[in-house]
């Protein structure tokens, strides 16, 4: 068990920041080296690589792609970089994302506070980054984004640092960002036991997953991620009618097709008596995420508590990795 609570990681979120400023070391490998580059892991250790991989994903001359499962692509071969995040340590699947990278001779960094993923980095001198222990892992985003941007940038010839200190600046006075939480939780609070639908753009489709992640484990809630364009072409014929919903919008501006995609949907759904709140959302910037992120994170442990749930508590994942461990 945990000791340190959400609000408390919450609350001292800038902390995870300045541990990854303090830590990082260089790895010294260039893009230049691979065809492409697979980030794995699972839970609150995979969605930093999600994250990841749409910030950079204008800046990456090769693919990056992202795996939650026991194995790798067919393409992933001597020419690919693999990074394998697990907070634990021990996520079977991302233990056997490593086994086969191993054998097809990928090269790869792993992120990790204990385990047997950091004590396969060792035994091979594979390049390897630390997260401290104490938390649970859906709490260590800072740790492990943090790690994966200033992997990445580094990676493509950059140095991410100043954009890291920027973060870690912006959590240590986070006022603005809680009064938007609270605005964003006054709308939802007489509705919160309803499912949330997060509408967004691609690139805050990540930051979309982590939310309904969070109200999902936090507040035992569900919640799924709706992205356009796409969802025009398909989930819009859903909306005839008033939905036992709240619907979270998270729109970049990045785009005017899928800004005018966002007003005729605000439309409809506004007729119809839904509850919207559409976050301002400054940019699609890596720090205009990790407000939003921020901001969510707190909207999922307001919810666990209004609605009676224990989100330092799992225990249906607890068991299923019971069931699973019985299978062996």
């Amino acid at each position: 068990m945990s000791a340190i609570t959400h609000e408390q990681s919450l609350e001292q979120f800038h902390e995870q920041l300045a541990y990854v400023l303090a830590n990082y070391h260089s790895h010294g490998k260039r893009i230049s080296n691979y065809h492409n580059v697979v980030i794995g892991g699972l839970g609150g250790s995979g969605i930093g690589g999600r994250i990841t991989r749409l910030a950079f994903l204008q800046q990456s001359p090769v693919p990056v792609e992202v795996f939650s499962e026991y194995g790798l692509p067919a393409y992933a071969d001597a020419k690919t970089l693999v990074i394998l995040c697990s907070y634990s340590g021990n996520t079977e699947e991302t233990l056997s994302m490593f086994a086969q990278a191993k054998s097809r001779g990928c090269d790869m960094i792993c992120v990790a506070a204990a385990g047997k993923l950091k004590d396969l980095a060792a035994e091979h001198g594979l390049a390897y980054y630390s997260v401290a222990l104490g938390y649970q892992p859906r709490m260590t985003l800072g740790f492990g984004l943090g790690t994966l941007v200033m992997i990445m940038g580094e990676l493509l010839g950059g140095d991410s640092t100043g954009l890291i200190q920027e973060v870690e600046k912006m959590f240590q006075q986070p006022a603005a960002i809680m009064e938007k939480a609270r605005a964003m939780y006054s709308v939802f609070k007489p509705t919160i036991a309803n499912k949330f639908v997060v509408v967004c753009d691609l690139p805050y489709e990540a930051v979309a997953i982590r939310f309904c992640q969070q109200i999902q484990e936090n507040a035992k809630g569900e919640a799924f991620v709706s992205v356009l364009p796409e969802a025009n072409h398909n989930m819009i014929e859903s909306y005839y009618e008033k939905h036992d919903t709240n619907f979270l919008f998270l729109n970049s501006g990045t785009n005017p097709r899928v800004n005018a995609r966002f007003e005729f949907l605000q439309g409809v759904l506004s007729k119809l008596g839904n509850v919207i709140y559409q976050y301002p959302v400054s940019d699609a910037s890596l720090i205009s995420q990790f407000e939003v992120i921020h901001a969510t994170d707190w909207v999922s442990i307001w919810a666990s508590n209004d609605k009676g749930a224990d989100n330092m508590q799992v225990g249906i994942i607890m068991q299923l990795k019971g069931h699973l461990e019985g299978l062996k």
